[in-house]
């Protein structure tokens, strides 16, 4: 028997249960390979806390950059915009990246204490149900406030983007040493942002790694 074809097929059903924006069709696919929606949120969570990381890396790194070319002498201007218009591509990518995990890991946390919500209904024990319902309360709580902390640096991300933007966008249109010097003063301001940005982002990286302990 030729099992390319039915391999074919189940390839095909699995992608359009995956796109089909079907999310009960999803979690019923999972659920028979015995991952459940707490399995789910917890790799969303990790992937989330992941982009943090790399986002933060990668903003440290257009910070060491834009040190660099603040106290550059006003030579090779042109390699010194490629450099950082590379970071600052880097750094929009990173942060698209971090928005969309977010964006995933809540609606699995939805999904999840929905489900969880709807099913202490069937307990007739009230013992069962009260310990239950405590339960569901202290885990939402403690993931609305991992999603704050990572929404809150999330939000951070914007200004530090524009700023860079904007010195990048004013590198391109002053490739001379003249512009090096008048971008002095930015540099605090900028760096003051990126610092604070990195600060928030490792301490909302640690409130994911305690609620990922939680679901252990």
């Amino acid at each position: 028997m030729n099992r390319i074809p039915i391999r074919f097929g189940l390839l095909a059903v699995l992608l359009v249960t995956l796109f089909s924006g079907c999310q009960t069709a999803y979690y019923d696919m999972m659920e028979t390979f015995g991952i459940e929606k707490r399995d789910l949120l917890k790799k969303a969570v990790t992937r989330a806390r992941d982009e943090q990381k790399e986002a933060g890396e990668e903003f440290k790194d257009a910070l060491t950059r834009l040190q660099q070319a603040y106290g550059g002498t006003g030579t090779d201007l042109e390699k010194t915009y490629s450099k950082l218009k590379s970071s600052l591509e880097r750094c929009e990518s990173e942060a698209a990246d971090v928005k969309k995990r977010i964006k995933d890991m809540d609606r699995v946390a939805s999904d999840l204490f929905a489900e969880w919500e709807g099913e202490i209904g069937r307990f007739s024990n009230p013992t069962f149900a009260s310990d239950s319902r405590q339960k569901l309360f202290d885990t939402r709580s403690k993931y609305q406030q991992l999603s704050a902390s990572l929404r809150s640096a999330e939000a951070k991300m914007e200004p530090v983007l524009r700023s860079f933007q904007e010195n990048v966008l004013y590198l391109k249109h002053n490739l001379n040493a003249a512009a090096i010097g008048s971008l002095h003063g930015e540099a605090s301001r900028i760096e003051t942002q990126i610092q604070a940005l990195i600060s928030e982002m490792n301490s909302s990286i640690s409130e994911a790694d305690a609620f990922i302990k939680t679901l252990n």
